[in-house]
């Protein structure tokens, strides 16, 4: 169950990725016709308001979204995604409130609190984020992925030491993850700490990254 959105979400884009806009507004017009036949689907109405998303109708998934909510208030797919469009339409006290009703639900899944501690970022509650980046090493210390989050939140508000720490940890778990390197070599020459950025390039570069790929980043640590 915990995989269940993740898994959603990303065969959401694969599909958003295969479907113009004109196929979603066929699909969209599919889907409400097949709604008037049978206006209680679920199933039909998180199609239609994933619809909605992607063609940026976000009022409407909204919408979709309630009427579910109102039907069945622990669905895990409404919460999650209703979080994401009042994300995208700057509601981030109405997203923060859906996150923490998912959780509540279903406390052990790592993307929703990945998305709570960004929406805490983006209404200013630096404390809290933290709090909950935290939590989430905590909670997953074999995600790189909690890892990466928790570096980058260091990482803009310049703690650098302890960036570099969640970014060693992150390469460990997924070492062959090209964009946490990078990451990692931005900091060092942040740090000043330079020939170990090249270091960090030379060990890409012998795992097959093209090196003029990497110029901008050889460049900046000379």
């Amino acid at each position: 169950m915990r995989y269940f959105l993740f898994v959603l979400f990303y065969l959401s884009v694969i599909t958003a990725v295969a479907q113009s806009r004109q196929e979603w507004r066929d699909s969209l017009e599919t889907l409400s016709a097949s709604l008037k036949q049978d206006p209680d689907n679920i199933d039909l109405r998180l199609r239609k308001a994933e619809a909605d998303i992607q063609l940026e109708r976000w009022d409407y998934a909204l919408a979709e979204y309630g009427r579910i909510l109102r039907t069945d208030e622990k669905n895990l797919a409404a919460l999650y995604f209703r979080a994401y469009v009042h994300e995208r339409q700057k509601h981030y006290d109405l997203a923060r409130v859906d996150y923490e009703s998912f959780l509540a639900i279903q406390p052990l899944h790592l993307e929703a609190r990945l998305g709570l501690a960004h929406i805490l970022q983006k209404m200013g509650r630096r404390s809290d984020a933290m709090d909950v980046l935290n939590q989430i090493v905590q909670m997953f210390p074999d995600s790189a992925d909690a890892y990466a989050a928790r570096a980058a939140f260091e990482t803009k508000y310049l703690q650098y030491e302890l960036a570099l720490y969640d970014w060693n940890e992150a390469i460990r778990l997924r070492p062959d993850n090209e964009g946490f390197v990078i990451s990692k070599v931005d900091l060092l020459i942040r740090l000043k700490r330079k020939k170990e950025a090249r270091e960090a390039l030379d060990a890409l570069v012998s795992k097959g990254t093209p090196r003029g790929m990497l110029k901008e980043w050889y460049d900046r640590a000379r």
